[in-house]
Parts: C-alpha cells; sequence; structure tokens
C-alpha cells in the first residue's frame, strides 16, 4: 500500500464520520463544526488528486466563509428566540434505508466497471489555467458575479438593520 492509499482511507472515515456527526448531532452548533471538519476533510481529498487550487476554493470558500456565516446565523437566532436550538433527526429509519439504497447502487456500478488505477500525468500548470481563463475569457461573467455578491451583501445589511 502506497501513503496515497493510506491516505485516501484515512480521509474517507474521517468523511463518512463528520458527516454522520453532522446528521446525529443534537446541537446544532457542534453539527456545523463537524460540517467543517467534513468540508477540511474533503479539500485533502482535492489535495491528493493534485488539485490544489479546487482544495484551497473548498477551504477558503466553504470551510471558512459558509461556515462562519452559519455560525454567526445560529448565534443571532438563539439571541432573537432566547433559547437553545436543537435539531432532531427525523425519518432516521428511512433516511438509512435510502442511503443503504444508494451505497449499494454505488458500489454495483463501480464493480461493474472498474475505475483505472493509474492517473496520467498532467502537462500544464492547472491553477495557472484555471487563473488565466477566468482572467481573459470568463472576465465579464466573474465581474457580474462579484456585482451580484455585493447587491446581496448590501441587501442583507439593509435587512438586518433595526427597525426605526
Amino acid at each position: 500500500m502506497t501513503g496515497e492509499i493510506v491516505g485516501f482511507w484515512c480521509l474517507s472515515a474521517l468523511l463518512v464520520s463528520s458527516a454522520l456527526a453532522v446528521v446525529l448531532t443534537k446541537n446544532l452548533f457542534h453539527s456545523v463544526l463537524w460540517l467543517a471538519l467534513a468540508l477540511t476533510g474533503t479539500a485533502g481529498v482535492f489535495l491528493l488528486l493534485d488539485a490544489e487550487f479546487l482544495a484551497a476554493v473548498q477551504l477558503l470558500l466553504y470551510a471558512g466563509g459558509i461556515v462562519t456565516v452559519v455560525v454567526f446565523a445560529i448565534v443571532v437566532t438563539e439571541k432573537l428566540v432566547g433559547e437553545r436550538i436543537s435539531q432532531t433527526s427525523r425519518r432516521i429509519t428511512s433516511g438509512a434505508v435510502a442511503s443503504a439504497a444508494l451505497a449499494w447502487l454505488i458500489v454495483s456500478a463501480v464493480m461493474e466497471r472498474p475505475l483505472a488505477t493509474g492517473r496520467r500525468p498532467m502537462a500544464v500548470d492547472l491553477t495557472k489555467d484555471i487563473g488565466e481563463t477566468v482572467l481573459t475569457r470568463f472576465v465579464l461573467p466573474f465581474e457580474l458575479l462579484a456585482v451580484l455578491m455585493l447587491t446581496g451583501l448590501l441587501s442583507a445589511i439593509y435587512f438586518a438593520r433595526p427597525e426605526e
């Protein structure tokens, strides 16, 4: 076994256990922390696949940004409601059955046609190509997305302001 395979199995065990903890934890804040661990583990899988750019985006955007927003939403909501928010896992049996059926479908599809074991080497620097493409060919959608995000941020500030 190579170190890459051992790393993959360790990361997959971390991902499965943290994903289960996200769903099964009763404390909503702890659930979000488990989600952050799952998203960080996903960035580790991207690193194993030599996709450094995707790993960085995963860490910065999802594990950093989205989780922070959710934590602030939980804190603000608990202050508004005045009580501790907890989650309940309803229909856990039907969810487990659906998950087992999906896992069986995936495993049977992989067993029918096994995946390739070797990887082709990359001839170019993928991160550099992504950066050049975003800032040349897709610069207009990139800038429009920035304006859309700024509009959403200003709207959230407007709606979150106290009543006068």
